[in-house]
């Protein structure tokens, strides 16, 4: 099987314009299967709390950790990693980051308490953040350039699948066997994927400059404390420790971007930030995630608690959004090889800004049919802007600052769903009862608008 040979000098290894079939066709597979299990993992654990927290006798409150351990390690180790994979190789990073999620889920299915089960999803996430930082990265080198626009299509139409499939499957496993079978589920099909990426991926040019353990440090206190803060300002924790946390997160990042504008290869990819069309399609990323959250997570309360629908019920009105973004994913990154990312994303945000005002605005007593289109055109809006908007990012940095794009990007989408997760939160807090929820889907329609406007105006900055 054919791969790239490095020569003595790593910043002159050749880059080739995508591998031959059927290395291709592997490597693409290995690629699908580790995104399936990051992605299906979070939406499991999440089904699965209560489950959980009653076997490993904790209360609700303490079991949220299983969750929010995951989210921390991933969200304060995607841009070292992919600053790792720039020196390292993607391919190395890749691997071992399935290696590391594939023994983690063993380590999570064999806990029996739940310090060791956080102890096991913390190395879960770290895994997790390996696969995810250098993902695009790796498409960028698997596909030709003239296919990238449909192999960023492919990831899309994968990670909309997984997460509309977690909690069934989570419902699904509970319902015949013992809630460690969620991550025990894990462990062939990551070995399968970690023997595959080893025959499969290509290898890539690497940097050849030395990894920058202070800037790691300061990055992961910024963001996890930025996190955190974020996380208790919506759930109304004290005052006090959010200003602390917000404060220590504002100066540690001021800190990070000072150090990294002398850096030639920053881990925090200012320099790619002075490229605009980088610069606005995460900007338009960042906001495009926000208003998709506090889409999913305010739902649920409107179908259940206005409108009186069950669980199952939910879960079935919910489902035409992410089969809707499955479906026009490629079709998308087709179009994305052809039209520039700034039209196709801000008319799919426009769509799915009008899909929200529509969802705010549902009757008392709607019909399905009146819940289903609105929920298709929030499918149609997210994804015709997702995939062009992640090729965008991907592209508009230069080959040898690919893995900092790639981890910027997977950064971006966390950033914006914590976010999000939190507006939701204050506007419960702020409108009790059933305006919540309503309120909330108002106000992810005006933040769909604002992607909308930074989308559009990618056009004037190409």
């Amino acid at each position: 099987m054919p791969e790239i040979v490095l020569p003595g000098n790593p910043a002159l290894a050749p880059v080739t314009d995508g591998v031959p079939m059927p290395q291709r066709m592997w490597a693409i597979l290995t690629i699908a299967l580790g995104l399936t299990l990051a992605v299906l993992d979070g939406g499991i654990a999440n089904v699965a709390l209560p489950t959980i927290a009653r076997e490993v006798n904790t209360s609700a409150a303490n079991s949220i950790w299983v969750v929010n351990a995951y989210q921390l390690a991933v969200t304060i180790s995607l841009l070292p990693l992919s600053s790792l994979g720039e020196i390292y190789g993607y391919k190395r990073i890749y691997q071992g980051g399935l290696i590391l999620f594939t023994v983690a889920s063993l380590a999570c299915a064999m806990s029996s308490s739940l310090t060791t089960l956080i102890l096991a999803r913390m190395l879960q996430g770290f895994g997790a953040a390996g696969i995810m930082s250098v993902n695009s990265a790796l498409i960028r080198f698997i596909y030709p350039r003239r296919w990238i626009g449909r192999g960023v299509g492919l990831n899309a139409t994968v990670a909309s699948i997984a997460s509309a499939l977690g909690p069934t499957v989570a419902a699904g496993v509970l319902s015949v066997a013992p809630w460690p079978w969620l991550f025990a589920v894990n462990v062939p099909l990551g070995v399968l994927g970690a023997f595959i990426a080893l025959r499969a991926l290509p290898d890539t040019p690497l940097s050849g400059v030395p990894f920058d353990l202070t800037s790691a440090a300061l990055q992961a206190v910024s963001f996890g404390t930025l996190l955190f803060g974020v996380s208790e300002l919506g759930h109304g924790e004290s005052w006090v420790h959010v200003v602390v946390e917000l404060v220590v997160a504002g100066l540690t990042g001021f800190v990070l971007v000072v150090r990294q504008l002398g850096l030639t290869a920053p881990m925090l990819p200012v320099d790619l930030f002075r490229i605009p069309l980088f610069a606005l399609s995460v900007a338009s990323s960042v906001s495009s995630f926000i208003a998709q959250s506090i889409s999913l997570v305010s739902m649920p309360f409107l179908f259940q608690h206005q409108l009186g629908m069950d669980q199952v019920m939910t879960g079935l009105m919910m489902t035409p959004q992410p089969l809707v973004v499955a479906v026009i994913a490629p079709i998308a990154g087709r179009l994305a090889d052809k039209y520039p990312a700034g039209l196709l994303g801000g008319c799919g945000m426009a769509v799915m800004a009008a899909g929200l005002a529509a969802m705010s605005l549902l009757p008392e007593h709607p019909a399905t049919l009146d819940i289903v289109w609105r929920m298709t055109l929030l499918g149609l809006g997210f994804g015709f802007f997702n995939t062009p908007n992640n090729r965008a990012i991907i592209l508009a940095a230069p080959p040898a600052r690919t893995g900092g794009a790639s981890g910027m990007q997977a950064t971006a989408r966390l950033l914006g769903q914590s976010m999000g997760a939190a507006l939701v939160a204050l506007v419960f807090t702020a409108f009790p009862g059933a305006h919540g929820p309503t309120v909330a889907l108002s106000v992810a329609a005006g933040i769909a608008v604002v992607a909308s406007c930074v989308s559009f105006s990618r056009l004037a900055a190409a």
